[in-house]
């Protein structure tokens, strides 16, 4: 494996960042490039009425999966490392060599990679042994959209009782946590169960500065509640729109702000966000204000994996943020996508975006660091076709450790000895025991 030394950004990135991105490219973009955004966007982005959909569609099966070519290569890696998994039924301890995701029974890309980097004690699932509310009473029909947007605004452990088959729950509304009803949320799928937004909304939303969800503190953009934790989940299907202030900003399955977030054995297929803005980010997940700047962490997961499965949003196909520092570990992310014009600041006769095909990350001070994680075939219309990390007070850090990044495509522009990567933090970026190549 091939280990990179430390490398440090060229003297041209310590200049403005307007100025930069201006350098490598402007001009308004060509009506083929419009065109392109619009394909790669998909389907109509406005979302439908939620108060309209059926409380009830909940299907029996795995998300729907097209048979389009695989990734060889990320398939035959996508194996996740021998971490603490966690079942509905409490913690199992994964033997040397078992797929921690083995608990997903469908036929799609398993959770995470086998890049073997140590998992801190708070990076681990939660015990869900003693769970507060159980979606659920045994088949799949009672597992509803209803019943699990009540369980997330009473927040606690919640599990689920779908029967034996894998279901999809669809839906009808966006779960929200309200955040004066528990500290601690924790949600586990047990490996069976995958929240559709039904290609018409957001999935979850906690916001602890939103007064909707009830004010805690007044300091909302740093408390320690509610601490959501993700678990033995899927989630497909996921639209934020800024057509709507619910959908400003990102996050198509996930968003998070305030207290504190944490993912781990899940997988994220086909969720989207606004295709264009040099401010909104993150089909999957967009998230801002952890408590105390500690990170958001994503462990033994995945994002796309095969080409019909990619998020794809502006800025950050999979993960994006502002001000947040993310600790990936044992991940895998694959086809995802920032189809965005113009990067940010937008370049003139542009809409902005196009950066960081898998991870995005913005702000001040915050810290990224992916370790024993792979990042293959994700794609930037401008900057960063993996990772697009930009430190506006260059204090910000990143580390790469015992990882995996090819074939990650930068549009327009990424950092010397970096392929793959555009990166503006403190000093040198961190890379060690990983392969890099273009």
């Amino acid at each position: 494996m091939t280990v990179f030394p430390l490398l440090r950004p060229a003297p041209a990135l310590l200049f403005s960042v307007a100025l930069l991105l201006t350098a490598c490219g402007g001009g308004e973009p060509a009506e083929s490039e419009v065109a392109a955004v619009q394909a790669e966007a998909g389907a109509d982005t406005t979302p439908a009425d939620e108060s309209a959909a059926a409380e009830s569609d909940t299907r029996p099966t795995s998300p729907d999966a097209p048979t389009a070519e695989a990734d060889a290569d990320a398939q035959a890696t996508g194996t996740p490392s021998d971490a603490v998994a966690e079942s509905a039924t409490g913690p199992v301890r994964a033997e040397a060599g078992l797929r921690t995701s083995s608990l997903f029974s469908d036929d799609l890309p398993a959770a995470g990679y086998r890049g073997g980097s140590a998992v801190p004690a708070d990076a681990r699932a939660e015990d869900v042994s003693n769970p507060r509310t159980v979606v659920g009473t045994g088949t799949a029909r009672s597992c509803t959209s209803a019943a699990f947007v009540r369980a997330v605004a009473r927040g606690g452990v919640i599990t689920f009782n779908c029967g034996p088959a894998p279901v999809t729950i669809v839906l009808a509304a966006t779960a929200k946590i309200v955040n004066d009803k528990a500290k601690k949320t924790v949600i586990d799928g047990g490996g069976k169960v995958t929240l559709s937004g039904g290609g018409q909304r957001r999935i979850l939303y906690m916001n602890t500065c939103d007064p909707d969800q009830v004010w805690t503190t007044p300091h909302c953009q740093d408390q320690d509640h509610p601490k959501l934790t993700l678990q033995n989940l899927t989630f497909v299907d996921g639209l934020a729109s800024g057509t709507n202030a619910a959908g400003a900003d990102g996050g198509g399955a996930v968003f998070a702000r305030g207290g504190r977030l944490k993912i781990v054995n899940s997988r994220f297929f086909r969720n989207r966000c606004d295709p264009t803005g040099p401010d909104v980010g993150g089909g999957a997940v967009r998230a801002f204000d952890q408590y105390q700047d500690l990170p958001l962490y994503v462990v033994n997961s995945t994002f796309g994996g095969r080409s019909d499965l990619a998020n794809v949003c502006s800025n950050g196909g999979a993960l994006s943020s502002i001000g947040v520092s993310y600790s990936v570990i044992n991940s895998l992310f694959t086809h995802n996508k920032a189809i965005g014009i113009g990067a940010n600041p937008a370049r003139p006769g542009t809409p902005g975006g196009g950066s960081g095909g898998a991870i995005y990350n913005d702000g001040n001070t915050f810290h990224l660091q992916v370790l024993g994680s792979k990042l293959v075939a994700n794609k930037a219309r401008e900057g960063g076709g993996a990772i697009f990390f930009v430190s506006n007070d260059l204090t910000g850090t990143l580390q790469i450790g015992d990882s995996v990044l090819k074939s990650n495509p930068s549009g327009r522009f990424e950092t010397a000895g970096l392929p793959g990567i555009f990166y503006l933090g403190s000093g040198l970026a961190q890379v060690n025991g990983s392969t890099l190549v273009p």
